[in-house]
């Protein structure tokens, strides 16, 4: 059966590209994605901005539960 790509919560598909962008300019490639877009990046450099934000997503939840 095919995965669907309709997000569960359409409200969080703009929080992940913010979250996305905020990571990327931590990481000092946002200006490259702003001019190029994300098909041009290289998928070392996709695979650092998710392994970003699933550490900062982790740690948003580890902070909920203390």
């Amino acid at each position: 059966m095919a995965r669907s790509r309709k997000p569960v919560n359409p409200a969080s598909e703009n929080a992940l590209d913010r979250m996305k962008f905020e990571v990327a300019s931590e990481l000092g490639i946002a200006e490259h994605v702003r001019s190029n877009g994300w098909a041009t990046m290289t998928s070392a450099d996709c695979g650092r901005v998710g392994g970003q934000m699933v550490r900062k997503m982790i740690e948003q939840y580890e902070s909920t539960l203390s």
